[in-house]
């Protein structure tokens, strides 16, 4: 899954915290900024501390990518999709419970089993030849469904039971996770202060106090240049954002058709949809990003049913109308 979304609040590189200034005979507050490379893309830690949390960051991405990254080969979740006994942690757990909710919620648009059909249209981990024909597809499918798969705790871990051909991913969670993952990290150092960004996914907590202001974000334009322009932005405090687009990853076949990386877990096949970008509002970045995903595939009408059993999700849409005009829609408060 690709996301993006650029944090006007984000700026790169390490810098020390406190300093005096004496005009004013006050103390300035100067975030710690952090930053590097993570999950395929980078990661920004901005928060009001001295202390630098940079070592202690990392060896969290190692934990959470080696248990469910598909791009590492011993990973867990690896061993898993290749039926290997593997006992998996409290991180792929976590992330497992939440996305059996979302499935359930939303009827299966977000399934984390299709992982196999996204690889053979050869958007995901395992990079196979670009697979269109309806018999490989519909092989596939069959493996498809996250009800197939189960939970069983073991010792001082958990194991998964699945069919032999179920293919699990977490590409569109995992990220929204671990910036949650970094954030709970803070909170626990007592840090009141912060905003964690990987790959444009977003959690906020109180302000940012080096401009004295809440945290500003810019949500991006869609543009299928490759360019970049931000559209609006707005304002976050205790919440977390993702944003799930379908305008920079695509793929072109033979004949000039474009696909969308978003598959539909009901056919096998990238999702026809007018829609270009949703950004989802929610309690934790896990959350957000599973919903993300989700609402590309449910399309505009049953995005807004859903939506009103679940005022706790705020959703911005960036949509191509008729007339290949962009539109926009906000729903359940979406901030301005």
């Amino acid at each position: 899954m690709y996301k993006y979304l650029i944090c006007f609040a984000i700026i790169f590189g390490v810098s020390s915290c406190k300093t005096d200034t004496n005009s004013e005979n006050s103390l300035q507050s100067i975030n710690m900024k952090l930053s590097g490379p993570v999950f395929g893309t980078s990661f920004s830690v901005i928060y009001d501390s001295d202390a630098n949390y940079m070592q202690q960051i990392d060896s969290l991405f190692m934990v959470v990518n080696q248990s469910m990254s598909t791009y590492i080969l011993d990973s867990d979740i690896s061993k898993l999709n290749r039926n290997e006994s593997v006992i998996l942690d409290y991180h792929f757990d976590n992330v497992l419970r939440a996305s059996r909710e979302i499935f359930a919620v939303t009827q299966g648009a977000f399934d984390p089993t299709i992982g196999n059909v996204v690889n053979a249209w050869s958007f995901g981990a395992d990079k196979n030849k670009f697979l269109t024909d309806s018999l490989t597809i519909n092989s596939l499918m069959l493996n498809v469904g996250l009800q197939k798969v189960q939970i069983a705790q073991f010792q001082n871990g958990f194991k998964v039971n699945k069919p032999q051909g179920t293919y699990l991913e977490f590409n569109a969670i995992a990220k929204g996770y671990g910036v949650d993952v970094i954030g709970e990290f803070l909170e626990r150092n007592n840090i009141e202060n912060y905003l964690v960004e990987i790959g444009g996914e977003i959690r906020s907590k109180g302000m940012n106090v080096e401009k004295g202001a809440s945290w500003r974000v810019g949500l991006n334009e869609p543009r299928f240049d490759g360019g970049q322009s931000v559209y609006k932005a707005i304002s976050l405090k205790d919440q977390a954002m993702a944003t799930s687009g379908t305008y920079r990853k695509f793929k072109i076949d033979e004949n000039g058709n474009r696909f969308t990386h978003i598959i539909n877990t009901k056919t096998g096949y990238p999702s026809k949809t007018n829609i270009l970008s949703v950004s989802v509002i929610a309690k934790d970045c896990m959350t957000a990003d599973g919903y993300a995903t989700a609402f590309q595939v449910m399309g505009i009408d049953k995005v807004r049913t859903f939506l009103k059993s679940h005022p706790e999700l705020k959703v911005f849409m960036i949509f191509e109308n008729e007339q290949s005009e962009f539109e926009t829609l906000s729903l359940n408060n979406f901030p301005e």
